[in-house]
């Protein structure tokens, strides 16, 4: 009496005489091969994200900015009640301004825009290159263009600050009169965002002594020089309301 002998061991076999199910597409990534890719974060849309996000910002600033803008021109031409002589005068006022010391931060400012726009070029190489797997981002020259921009940062603010110390040395404070009022809170204003911009570029020069992956760094440095590229505009901004709406 013949007899069937199965060829393949019991053990092959799945539970319940089953067979193993093969791994989800293929063992590859996704292309038609190549190595695994378990829950890689994707470059393309974090910096969709976080370009999103500083456009927000952007606008939130901008609002700041106009509404401010608005006040400045509206009390210019608006009269105050002078109780002393019981009638409403202009108390509007001049202020004279340190021009050549604001010129010469606005200068300084368009300089490290310059060198904020070469440290994100670069940061784009770098993860372009990392991108080969033949070629490592950690062994190509890079130019401290971060650094230069922290220093440029710093040195507008210390240059905004010589700007208000002469302020005071001409007799001018901020409840000397209204012009004087909104020159101080344009001016510190935007100081206090730039000073923001400044945290965020000593955030991304430690990023690259920390090593941190390359693409990670590149999101970091484009998105605080676009906002850098924001702030020099928003400057010359503020430098042309002062000059032209006295």
């Amino acid at each position: 009496m013949a007899t069937y002998t199965p060829t393949t061991p019991l053990d092959r076999l799945g539970h319940g005489h089953k067979p193993p199910v093969p791994p989800a597409g293929g063992g590859g990534n996704g292309h038609g091969g190549g190595a695994p890719n378990y829950g890689a974060p994707n470059y393309g849309a974090r910096l969709r994200r976080a370009r999103l996000g500083l456009a927000c910002g952007i606008a939130t600033v901008c609002m700041v900015f106009i509404s401010l803008t608005s006040a400045y021109i509206v009390r210019q031409g608006l009269p105050t009640f002078d109780g002393a002589s019981n009638s409403y005068v202009r108390d509007w006022g001049q202020v004279d301004l340190p021009w050549m010391l604001l010129a010469i931060n606005t200068v300084v400012l368009l300089v490290s825009s310059a060198t904020i726009e070469l440290a994100r070029r670069q940061a784009a190489r770098q993860a372009a290159l990392a991108s080969s797997v033949r070629v490592s981002a950690e062994n190509t020259n890079s130019f401290p263009w971060l650094g230069i921009t922290v220093l440029l940062g710093i040195s507008f603010l210390a240059g905004q600050w010589l700007a208000w110390r002469e302020l005071h040395i001409r007799g001018f404070y901020v409840d000397t009169n209204p012009s004087s009022s909104f020159a101080f809170l344009l001016t510190i204003t935007h100081a206090l965002h730039l000073t923001g911009g400044v945290i965020a570029l000593l955030w991304a020069a430690s990023s690259s002594l920390l090593h941190r992956p390359v693409a990670a760094r590149r999101i970091v440095v484009d998105i605080t020089a676009w906002y850098w590229h924001f702030m020099a505009v928003l400057w010359i901004y503020v430098f042309g309301l002062l000059s032209f709406a006295r």
